[in-house]
């Protein structure tokens, strides 16, 4: 059994420096061995999604890199960017300077559908366009055409809600955001009035939070449109509804019945 002690330390290398990744440090740092992790990254800024997913307009959930930089503070920590494994450094050559390795680095590239239509132009992934407006650099150089009346986002999820969000913003609105400057830019001269968002099932199952959904009913100049058709439940979902454990569904559904109600053009 191998004893670590302060002059011969655990050495672990964590690569990707998203939340995963410090949450790892955090847990080995709080363990009773004598440890120092060295966190690599591929990019030249950590905190991964939090930093390039986390919508521009959510500053209160961005927050959390506080927590992040108090475990990249601790003496045994040290931070290497720009740097590719496998690339710039082989993994065999990490295997022979460290006693383990983590590897939380996500996945890089989106998962085709095999939708006919989805190469066509027009079509982007929410990885692109939210990599786009938060100023990732593999993504910052991407040109999406704004000069369209309607867009049709497809999915139900927080994700989907953002990207409707940060496109029926009014400029002022994501001015207050830390959004790429070339993207408010673009966005300033976007001529999309309509968006459409489309899921394969209904309210109950749909994946967004409360907090996503209720945001789209307080944008300066624009408003959620939401059938009574798309709120009547069938016996099936009524009863998956009733179930305990569905209760964000139940509070989901009761806003998007609030919504209904409303009608078109109800400006706030």
């Amino acid at each position: 059994m191998t004893m670590f002690t302060e002059e011969s330390p655990l050495r672990v290398a964590i690569i990707g420096s998203g939340p995963s990744g410090f949450y790892a440090a955090e847990s080995l740092f709080k363990r009773e061995i004598p440890c120092k992790v060295d966190m690599y990254e591929k990019l030249p800024t950590p905190f991964g999604l939090l930093r390039g997913g986390v919508a521009p307009d959510h500053q209160k959930l961005k927050s959390v890199s506080k927590a992040y930089d108090r475990i990249a503070s601790n003496e045994n920590f040290a931070f290497f960017g720009n740097v590719t494994i496998g690339k710039d450094i082989a993994v065999k050559d990490l295997e022979s300077a460290y006693h383990a390795i983590v590897f939380a680095s996500g996945t890089e590239s989106d998962r085709a559908l095999g939708i006919p239509g989805e190469d066509l132009d027009g079509s982007y992934t929410a990885t692109e366009f939210v990599g786009w407006y938060n100023g990732h650099p593999d993504y910052k150089h991407k040109v999406f055409d704004l000069s369209k009346k309607r867009v049709a986002i497809i999915g139900q999820g927080n994700v989907a809600i953002d990207v409707c969000r940060i496109l029926a913003k009014t400029p002022e609105e994501l001015a207050t955001s830390d959004i790429a400057d070339y993207a408010l830019e673009a966005l300033k001269d976007s001529k999309v009035e309509e968006i459409y968002l489309i899921g394969r099932r209904g309210p109950v199952q749909a994946a967004f939070t409360e907090l996503e959904i209720k945001e789209l009913g307080v944008l300066e100049d624009a408003d959620p449109v939401v059938s009574t058709e798309d709120v009547s439940l069938s016996e099936t979902d009524k009863a998956e509804l009733e179930l305990p454990k569905n209760h964000k569904a139940q509070k989901n559904t009761a806003i998007l019945k609030e919504f209904s109600e409303r009608g078109e053009g109800v400006k706030k």
